[in-house]
């Protein structure tokens, strides 16, 4: 056989094409925008364009045409796995896609969330605090009753009970009540020059608060004194206006209890005058 047959039964060989989705449909729901996706759930790589169907939440391919009179939307897919009898089709199926985000704000997207999640997780191992010894029964009362109360608990015991005494306890609580006298006894010492450390500690603290406070109000007191004299000179010239001011026409007089209230907050005013003159 010659090249030539050879070729012509090659080129008369039928090919099979590369199917491609092509239909006419369109879904009712309403236009998938692609802005207002999460930029993790849609995929803008040219290679294969797709999204999450809002539908049923899988990776869906866009089916993008090189004409421009034609609309970007998803191929038709199933909800059920590959392979299964009877699908049924999504009725995300068909539907138009705005693709109005570009490549590069796509990808500049993604780094930002990929930079803000990396930031959000801790690089640091933080271990477990080790738990620390329980303390004895002894060492939790101690802190709590005083030598002279542990003392006095032991002798209430050693009289109502048969069968301690004084100096050998024999039950119980007549050991653990003798342990306490006794650990409270040797701890007094230390915690009465504890107690008078922190007397101290909180009488210079008050000390100098209050010294603090004198500082402070040395700063701001001739102000403040002027001040509470201006207003009181203000609110007197006022009143005294009130008086000596002829009466409007139509204007109601004024009763014998307002004349006199009215002369009694003058009088209170002058003395406050008063005081505050002499005593700066």
């Amino acid at each position: 056989m010659t090249a030539s047959v050879r070729e012509r039964e090659v080129q008369t060989v039928s090919q099979e094409r590369k199917r491609r989705t092509r239909s006419r449909t369109i879904s009712r729901l309403d236009p998938i925008v692609v802005s207002r996706l999460p930029a993790h759930e849609y995929d803008l790589d040219p290679a294969c364009i797709s999204l999450v169907c809002p539908s049923c939440r899988t990776w869906v391919p866009i089916r993008v045409a090189d004409t421009e009179r034609a609309t970007a939307k998803l191929v038709p897919h199933h909800t059920e796995q590959a392979g299964t009898e009877d699908p049924v089709r999504c009725p995300g199926s068909h539907r138009l896609v705005t693709i109005n985000v570009t490549v590069a704000t796509w990808s500049r997207r993604l780094e930002e969330g990929i930079s803000e999640t990396n930031g959000r997780r801790a690089d640091r191992v933080i271990r477990k605090p080790q738990p620390m010894p329980t303390p004895a029964v002894m060492q939790i009362i101690g802190g709590l009753v005083d030598d002279k109360t542990a003392r006095k608990l032991h002798e209430v015991h050693v009289k109502s009970c048969t069968t301690c005494s004084a100096t050998t306890p024999r039950c119980t609580d007549g050991r653990q009540l003798a342990h306490l006298a006794a650990h409270t006894q040797r701890t007094a010492p230390l915690r009465r020059q504890r107690q008078t450390q922190q007397e101290e500690q909180a009488d210079k603290r008050a000390w100098a608060l209050r010294l603090l406070h004198d500082q402070q109000w040395k700063k701001v007191a001739g102000p403040v004194h002027k001040t509470d004299q201006q207003r009181v000179r203000d609110v007197l010239t006022a009143l005294r206006k009130m008086l000596t001011a002829p009466a409007k026409p139509g204007a109601r007089p004024l009763t014998t209890w307002e004349w006199a209230d009215l002369q009694t907050t003058i009088a209170v005013l002058e003395r406050q005058e008063k005081d505050l003159t002499h005593r700066w």
